[in-house]
């Protein structure tokens, strides 16, 4: 990311908020015919909070990081416009006089361990995606809601809002519901683009919970008195719908000037997938447990979650309490030089979805597998960076066979495609060419639908045309033929054939 300060070279400034799992931003970006620019001006951890009734998000912490940030975004100038993205699935709930009850659960929360089973009773599996389209993550709302179907705080709620239209509730005081985010519930009727009342009904959830729809341009109102007086901010400052679900952020800047694409939005988790005119409804997606989220302008987000660069960071996380190198750069360095597929795991297995000390459960997978066991800190890399590649090889191959897509070229944006390890092996593992970058792609992608709101810019080819001509991309070529790949992948049955929705990864 860059930093260039204002000038008439850039027309406008607009405000990303960008929340992540661990930390949250507020970023300006400027806008001009050939021009994006990006500034961060804040930046706040984001830390869950361990409370009696279950882990849950510190949601009054990030506000307050939030208005920090719009304050600093003041003093640097100003802002035309401010949009909000998240994360997915989680949601807070409001009583009849709009407050909040209770800080958001955590989608790491153990409540809904069993719950699906119970939804499927009513609404089998099988018609569940034919409605929603959706891939089965045992977090989903649907799911969450079911868990809390006979507790004091739904029972008192009103209002339900997820994350990212929780927040432009407090700064602007509007309600609605933000679509591409709204998809990823279970709740939304992937052919028809609204909430599903073949979902609600059986499942005797009341549809007055569910506030209407905005889709990302829409205007959600301007800035509530309070908020404008603490960040400096005009009151008269809009605040304009954006893809919030994070994801959909980021395809919106993925620098594609060519239709046969596939994207990997790669950061805690890899989001791996295709732009598609249309969902699948198949019953061999459901199968392979692949998602059709709502993208900007009608689009179909037609992936798959994968455990991300989760394994490397808890991993990382461990070896620092240790006392041991967590430099990224010699980390990678000793991937590099270790040996080629001594080991792989599959990286959605149930095992690795809850924090803790990764590399120990790294290498019980690899000794309960028959595999040599990671006997260093640049074995364990390898053969997460490794299982990775694999992972995003399996699902974009499957993901092309059931959409009856060709794929020319990879793109990987996000944190991830810092990564030069993970993307040459991206390219190997595929046999297809990576472009890498932006490493920004989810505020660039908020930002740029806020200036379109603007008329700063046309249409989503002219987006991702500005995003290619002004951002830092690297190529990697495939080396090498795929086989030594694929006798890798077979050890753990993870050829493109293969499917595991028995083991649902993390949402992003």
């Amino acid at each position: 990311m860059t930093t260039t300060p204002p000038s008439s070279a850039f027309r406008s400034a607009f405000a990303a908020v960008d929340l992540g799992a661990t930390s949250g931003r507020v970023i300006l970006g400027r806008v001009g015919p050939h021009n994006l620019d990006l500034t961060e001006v804040h930046r706040f951890p984001n830390t869950p909070v361990p409370l009696p009734d279950g882990l849950r998000w510190d949601i009054l912490a990030l506000f307050q990081g939030i208005l920090d940030g719009l304050r600093e975004a003041a003093r640097a100038g100003g802002v035309s416009s401010i949009g909000v993205d998240t994360w997915a699935v989680d949601y807070g709930l409001l009583d009849a006089d709009g407050a909040l009850l209770g800080s958001p659960h955590h989608y790491r929360d153990s409540r809904t361990d069993g719950v699906a089973e119970r939804v499927w009773a009513t609404v089998g599996a099988e018609e569940l995606y034919r409605v929603t389209g959706l891939q089965h993550l045992p977090f989903n709302t649907v799911f969450q809601l079911a868990s809390a179907a006979t507790s004091a705080q739904l029972t008192a709620a009103r209002t339900l809002l997820l994350i990212p239209d929780l927040l432009i509730h407090w700064l602007t005081g509007s309600v609605g519901a933000e679509e591409t985010n709204a998809s990823t519930t279970g709740l939304f009727d992937a052919r028809a683009g609204n909430w599903s009342m073949d979902i609600l009904g059986p499942l005797a959830i009341d549809p007055g919970l569910l506030p209407p729809l905005r889709a990302p341009g829409d205007p959600a109102g301007t800035l509530l008195p309070h908020v404008a007086a603490y960040s400096g901010l005009d009151a008269r400052t809009p605040v304009t719908t954006v893809a919030s679900h994070d994801t959909a952020s980021a395809v919106v800047a993925v620098p594609a000037t060519e239709p046969h694409f596939a994207y990997v939005s790669c950061g805690t988790w890899s989001l791996v997938g295709l732009e598609l005119d249309a969902p699948v409804l198949t019953e061999a997606s459901r199968a392979a447990n692949f998602t059709n989220e709502r993208g900007i302008d009608g689009t179909i987000r037609y992936l798959r979650n994968i455990m991300g660069m989760w394994l490397f960071e808890e991993c990382r996380r461990t070896w620092e309490k240790e006392g041991l190198s967590t430099h990224i750069p010699a980390l990678l360095a000793d991937a590099a030089r270790a040996t080629p597929f001594a080991a792989v795991v599959d990286p959605d297995a149930p095992e690795f979805l809850a924090p803790g000390d990764m590399p120990v459960r790294i290498r019980e997978y690899c000794r309960r597998t028959g595999q040599p066991v990671p006997d260093s800190q640049g074995a364990v890399v390898r053969c997460i960076l490794e299982s990775l590649a694999l992972a995003h090889r399996r699902t974009l191959r499957q993901a092309a066979e059931l959409a009856g897509r060709d794929v020319a070229r990879i793109h990987l944006v996000g944190g991830g495609s810092r990564n030069d390890l993970l993307c040459q092996l991206t390219a190997d593992a595929s046999g297809l060419p990576v472009v890498a970058g932006p490493t920004e792609a989810t505020a660039l992608g908020n930002i740029l639908v806020q200036a379109r709101a603007a008329g700063l810019v046309g249409d989503l080819p002219a987006m991702r045309d500005l995003v290619a001509s002004t951002q830092h991309l690297r190529h990697y070529r495939p080396r090498g033929d795929t086989a030594a790949w694929d006798a890798a992948a077979a050890r753990l049955d993870l050829t493109p054939a293969a499917s595991s929705p028995a083991h649902p990864p993390a949402p992003n």
